[in-house]
């Protein structure tokens, strides 16, 4: 808290300052309502664009637009105070060129308040996250197991197994070098992710990775149990929210069809 009394927003040269401390606390929001909910808690809330699967029900994150991420930026920003909001950017709005990448950044940027960007991609993304972070737009990474990629990957498989754990560690490398702030580790074997996370100079954020990892990051809907039928396992469950919704919902059908809601406490009379 600074001196006037106000919550110091955290900062990426901050994040980056906590490679090897305490573990920090990194949960995804797209609303304004879980943004409140996590703030207190979290040291970074990322707006990823697991928002088009969790809350628009597309079946990849490659239907995710530009105007899909910075509509739930801005939502998420209301409910911030605290935590260093890094807004994801989707398919399609960097890959062309170092140019075409600011150009959305800048736009996501300008337009949510957002602290930084996530794009994947190792090392064919080196180019573009120093041209990146040479105009001041701080650059979060994200390698191993990369959503938008699925299609060249063959699915949500694990990286970095056998002969592969030379390329995922060669882009985690790369990535560091380029000048990005952190790094995202996603669906790689423990010990490749405990050896980036040693070598590197940034911290690493673990998704499927390790605990040796410098923080961890899940999908907040998986962590609270919202899907009832996904269960990844990496998420773990601290809650059962799903199953409680559907009581709740099914309760109050039961009492509205036998008439017992309203009941007289929820509506009004004539008298003032």
């Amino acid at each position: 808290m600074s001196a006037t009394g106000q919550v110091r927003r955290i900062t990426p040269s901050a994040f980056r300052a906590r490679k090897g401390d305490t573990p920090l606390v990194c949960l995804t929001a797209y609303t304004t309502p879980v943004a409140r909910l996590v703030d207190a808690e979290c040291d970074l809330v990322l707006v990823g664009d697991s928002v088009g699967m969790v809350l628009h029900g597309l079946p990849s994150t490659l239907g995710v637009t530009m105007e899909m991420m910075i509509l739930h930026g801005q939502a998420v920003a209301r409910g911030l105070q605290r935590a260093l909001m890094v807004v994801d950017m989707p398919f399609g709005s960097y890959e062309e060129s170092p140019e075409q990448a600011f150009r959305n950044a800048a736009r996501i940027m300008a337009e949510t308040g957002a602290g930084a960007v996530k794009l994947e991609g190792g090392t064919a993304m080196a180019d573009t996250i120093r041209f990146l972070t040479a105009r001041s737009i701080p650059v979060m990474a994200h390698v191993g197991l990369t959503p938008q990629a699925i299609n060249t990957l063959g699915g949500y498989k694990v990286q970095g197994r056998g002969d592969d754990a030379a390329r995922v560690l060669a882009d985690a490398h790369t990535v560091a070098e380029a000048g990005a702030f952190s790094v995202v580790l996603e669906k790689v074997p423990a010990s490749l992710a405990d050896r980036i996370t040693a070598e590197v100079p940034i911290p690493t954020i673990g998704i499927g990775a390790s605990s040796g990892c410098d923080g961890q990051v899940l999908v907040v809907d998986d962590m609270l149990g919202l899907f009832t039928e996904f269960k990844p396992k990496f998420a773990k469950r601290y809650a059962e929210l799903g199953e409680s919704a559907r009581a709740a919902i099914a309760a109050y059908a039961e009492d509205v069809r036998s008439r017992r809601f309203p009941a007289p406490e929820h509506i009004f009379g004539d008298a003032k």
